[in-house]
């Protein structure tokens, strides 16, 4: 624990002198951070996906750096500093689990997750909404998801996680009902209660759809720089192939996933 205090220690000193001496750091505001925090945040994502423990590394701390910067900003502001933020989260995560720290008893990590909502919906600095802290800027898909997550917390979700299905199956009918009636925003509406409904799934059978997506979208790109490649060492162009003779290099990509 030493050695580890001493490194973040060391992190201090570096960002006091950064702030002080670097034009670049001493000219960073909360806002202009904003943006930078975001891009580091989806480069851990990415190291994750990849399962790369060295890039993940590396990425914790480009976030790390982050927070210790916000909290030197904080400071100047006279606002919060550094041992602020620690005390904070120190003691909310002591107070959402009596379960270690006092003498609830649980039974299953869902229990956990509902006492979680039932504390946090006490605390003084929230007021009483399930959904009140699922930020407004998260992406749609990873919204979703949190949303489904939180109301779980409270006991609304599915007795049984298969019973799921009759709800995709009912979306989904719903949505070619719509698409008959070329009536875009009706359609589109039903798209994204489909799309609800299989991220519902998604978290019923412990599957992170943001990673799902993320992983086809990557098979999906492999596959197709290989159809680049492969017509391209045949002297032809994909605009003079039917789809027919894609599909064929197509399967060959499979191979490779």
């Amino acid at each position: 624990m030493k050695k580890e205090l001493e490194a973040f220690e060391r992190l201090l000193e570096i960002m006091d002198e950064l702030r002080e001496k670097c034009p670049w750091d001493r000219k960073q505001t909360l806002e202009s951070l904003r943006t930078l925090t975001i891009e580091e945040t989806y480069e851990l994502a990415d190291a994750i996906i990849k399962n790369d423990l060295n890039e993940l590394k590396k990425e914790l701390g480009d976030l790390l750096l982050h927070i210790v910067f916000y909290a030197k900003i904080g400071s100047e502001k006279k606002a919060f500093n550094i041992s602020d933020v620690l005390d904070g989260i120190n003691e909310k995560l002591i107070r959402r689990h009596p379960h270690v720290f006092g003498d609830v008893k649980v039974q299953s990590p869902k229990e956990v997750e509902e006492n979680w909502e039932e504390i946090k919906m006490k605390e003084k600095d929230r007021n009483n909404s399930v959904l009140s802290g699922v930020p407004e800027s998260l992406p749609a898909l990873v919204k979703a998801n949190r949303i489904q997550q939180k109301v779980r917390g409270v006991g609304f979700d599915w007795d049984e996680r298969s019973q799921i299905w009759d709800k995709v199956k009912e979306e989904l009918t719903e949505l070619q009902e719509e698409v008959k009636t070329e009536n875009q925003t009706k359609v589109e509406a039903e798209f994204g209660d489909l799309f609800f409904s299989l991220i519902n799934a998604a978290r019923l059978y412990d599957i992170d759809p943001e990673i799902a997506l993320e992983r086809t979208n990557k098979k999906f790109v492999k596959r197709f720089n290989y159809l680049e490649e492969q017509t391209i060492k045949k002297g032809r162009s994909l605009k003079e192939m039917n789809l027919d003779e894609m599909n064929e290099v197509w399967e060959a990509a499979k191979k490779f996933d």
